[in-house]
C-alpha cells in the first residue's frame, strides 16, 4: 500500500454498486427507501425507532452529514443502483476508539437483502479504510444476533474478537449482546476486501484507486 496521503474517497464503483458520499438532493431518494424498509430496520436499528422524519428534516441531516464528510469527521456515504436512480441502502466509515481505526456500519434496503450487498459495500470500503485512509484496523460491531449482519464481516475475514454483553438496544429497548470483528492492516492485503475491484475517485472526481 501506498504511504502517500490520498484524498478522501467521495465515490466508488463496485461491480453492482454507486457507493459515494451523500448530498442533500439525495433527501427523497433516502426518504423512500427507509419508509420501504422501516419495520426492517426497526428491528436492528435504534435510529429508526424516530423515523418518519420529514423532508426537511431529511435534508438537514444530510447537509450535517456532507459537512461532516468535507471535515474529514465522519464518512457517510449512500449505496445507489448504478443509476443513481434508487438508494439501495448506507454505508459509513465511522470513528474508531483511535485515531488510526475505522468501523464500518451498514443497511440495506428490506427489497433487496440477500443478496450479497452488504458484504460487497462492506469490501469496497474496507479496501477503502486502508489503501486511502490508511488506517491501521477496521472495526464492525453487529448485535450478537443479527447473523446476517455477523456473516458480512466473517465473509471477509475480519476476526470475531470478542461479544460483549448488553452492549446495544433492541428494537423493544433492552440491552442485547454486541459482536466485536477485526481486521489489521498486516492481515488486509490477504483478505477478500483486498482482492475486491473497485474504482474510487477523489472530490475533485480524480481516480485515486
Amino acid at each position: 500500500m501506498s504511504t502517500e496521503h490520498l484524498s478522501p474517497a467521495y465515490r466508488i464503483h463496485t461491480q453492482r454498486l454507486i457507493v459515494r458520499c451523500w448530498h442533500p438532493g439525495d433527501a427523497l431518494l433516502l426518504s423512500t427507501a427507509i419508509a420501504q424498509s422501516l419495520e426492517h430496520l426497526k428491528v436492528w436499528l435504534p435510529w429508526a425507532r424516530a423515523e418518519p422524519k420529514d423532508l426537511h428534516q431529511r435534508v438537514d441531516w444530510l447537509r450535517q452529514c456532507r459537512g461532516e464528510f468535507d471535515l474529514d469527521q465522519n464518512f457517510n456515504y449512500g449505496i445507489f443502483n448504478l443509476g443513481e436512480t434508487q438508494v439501495l441502502g448506507a454505508v459509513g466509515l465511522h470513528p474508531g476508539e483511535s485515531d488510526d481505526a475505522l468501523e464500518i456500519g451498514y443497511w440495506i434496503h428490506a427489497h433487496h437483502v440477500n443478496q450479497g450487498l452488504a458484504t460487497e459495500a462492506a469490501a469496497a470500503l474496507t479496501k477503502v479504510a486502508f489503501e486511502v485512509n490508511q488506517v491501521s484496523r477496521v472495526q464492525i460491531d453487529c448485535d450478537a444476533t443479527n447473523f446476517k449482519s455477523a456473516a458480512v464481516p466473517r465473509k471477509l475475514g475480519f476476526v470475531h474478537e470478542a461479544t460483549l454483553r448488553q452492549r446495544v438496544e433492541n428494537h423493544e429497548g433492552r440491552k442485547q449482546d454486541s459482536m466485536i470483528w477485526s481486521l489489521f492492516a498486516e492481515d488486509y492485503l490477504t483478505s477478500k476486501a483486498a482482492a475486491v475491484v473497485v474504482e474510487v475517485f477523489d472530490a475533485m472526481g480524480q481516480k485515486i484507486l
